[in-house]
């Protein structure tokens, strides 16, 4: 079946991490929150469509409407937990270029659920 739009080994898409799209990511959870709070009906859906928008595109003003509107938040409120997502996936990179921070998080983390 062909691809509509850009394919994978494209150029546009060297960025992109397929676990995006179910990854959960702090904007995921606050979208997600809000949209349900709204009474949409198809909350999960919309947090997985813009979720990973947000971090591959950026989040412009047009969607930044868009998610106001359809969460009934401030655009101000939309783009401080767009760039508080930001700052969580600088974090994650970080981790992923010091492997042995890799290793200490991810111990934190056993730590933390064992509680």
């Amino acid at each position: 079946m062909p691809i509509i739009g850009p394919g994978p080994d494209d150029p546009e898409n060297d960025h992109w991490d397929p676990a995006w799209e179910n990854h959960d990511t702090p904007f995921r959870r606050w979208l997600y929150e809000k949209l349900t709070a709204a009474g949409l009906e198809y909350a999960a859906d919309a947090a997985s469509l813009y979720a990973p928008a947000n971090r591959y595109n950026g989040l412009d003003d047009i969607n930044t409407g868009i998610i106001a509107a359809l969460t009934g938040a401030r655009p101000a409120a939309v783009r401080a937990a767009h760039k508080a997502d930001l700052a969580d996936w600088a974090r994650e990179q970080q981790l992923r270029d010091h492997p042995d921070l890799a290793v200490l998080d991810a111990d934190l983390d056993r730590i933390r659920h064992r509680s």
